[in-house]
């Protein structure tokens, strides 16, 4: 004798469970705190998304964009999450920025126990959550200030050695020692507006437009498209405004065919010596970017948690717009996280005519 049972109707989805923001707070999604704020009726409090509570039965779950909206609604903050108080990740951009405050006030660059004292952390844990936020180490921040302090004091300065010492280096040695990393040449010749520097430009036609490919005596130190070759010159120009600019003979012109072969088949690979210059927190944004595999794009999210500076989007963002080197540091790879192409340097068509032929290869 067979029996038969019925199958138990599946029960249909909560407004909540339809909510995008649900997920977020299954996820416990950090990243959205401030963003919106959830109450539950059975307990009458109101979290943050990433409360660690006990999972709320999402029919008893409602959202608010703010603080004020849950508690004219009846609810009390929850005691765990806090939410009527700055988010842990406020809380320690506060502490970041007043670090960052203390190093760019300070003649000597402060130790990394002393910043900590004054964050009011240990020195391991506001190492990590400095690193976190910025994208960058403590010493890291403190070469980056200094480097533009140079480069502001080298273009006022009376002499190359007041400039150094007006920027906080104690010693000229100590200063030279990095100058052509910061620098990318002498501060003299820096000084002068890279009146020594010696630039091979060639400009070339592709199908996406104008491109200019410029080399230092280190590398490829532009690849700059758009629409008028004029204007490209001009962009090379205000970036060398006393360099030696120098039109490409035969050699230097393959070179250029090259990127432009590469634009049009990008299956065949593009293998320059690079002459990248920036700070070290786009210098790491740069490296990530060229590690993206062509044919795939990812997240400015996803790149700010490769570098290990999960809250850095912009920051990221900022990084790829001021990227200089198209198509070699390939930051018409990186989209939102909906997969929805964002600003490009050379236009968003650019953006997407590259994307589709490295996803699309003839």
């Amino acid at each position: 004798m067979s029996t038969h049972v019925a199958a138990m109707p599946k029960l249909a989805e909560t407004s909540t469970e339809l909510d995008p923001r649900w997920a977020r707070v299954l996820a416990r999604d950090r990243t959205a705190d401030g963003e919106f704020y959830y109450s539950v009726a059975t307990t009458g409090v109101y979290c943050r998304p990433s409360c660690p509570s006990r999972t709320a039965n999402p029919k008893n779950v409602r959202f608010y964009e703010t603080v004020a909206e849950a508690e004219a609604a009846g609810f009390r903050p929850c005691q765990r999450c806090r939410p009527e108080q700055p988010s842990r990740d406020a809380q320690y951009a506060a502490k970041v920025a007043d670090a960052c405050r203390l190093i760019e006030q300070a003649e000597e660059t402060p130790r990394l126990a002393e910043l900590a004292e004054a964050a009011g952390l240990s020195a391991y844990h506001f190492h990590r959550v400095f690193k976190a936020t910025t994208g960058v180490t403590p010493r890291e921040y403190a070469a980056a200030h200094r480097t533009r302090k140079v480069h502001k004091e080298l273009s006022r300065s009376g002499s190359v050695t007041e400039a150094i010492y007006d920027a906080g280096f104690n010693s000229s040695s100590r200063f030279y020692e990095k100058s052509d990393e910061m620098l990318g040449m002498t501060p003299r010749d820096y000084r002068a507006g890279g009146t020594n520097a010696e630039i091979r430009f060639a400009i070339g036609e592709c199908s996406l437009g104008s491109i200019l490919v410029a080399m230092s005596d280190k590398g490829v130190c532009a690849i700059l498209m758009g629409d008028d070759p004029d204007a490209l010159l001009r962009d090379l120009q205000d970036r060398f405004p006393r360099a030696r600019l120098i039109g490409g003979d035969g050699a230097f012109e393959r070179l250029v065919a090259k990127v432009v072969g590469f634009i049009e088949a990008p299956g065949i690979g593009l293998d320059l010596p690079l002459d990248v210059r920036g700070t070290a927190f786009q210098q790491r944004v740069w490296q990530a970017l060229r590690e993206i595999p062509a044919g795939t794009t990812v997240s400015y999210a996803e790149i700010a948690k490769r570098i290990g500076a999960p809250t850095s989007v912009r920051a990221v963002a900022n990084a790829c717009a001021a990227n200089a080197l198209a198509v070699a540091i390939p930051c018409h790879r990186v989209v939102k996280n909906d997969g929805a192409l964002s600003g490009y340097r050379w236009g968003i068509e650019r953006k997407r005519r590259l994307i589709d032929r490295e996803a699309n290869p003839a």
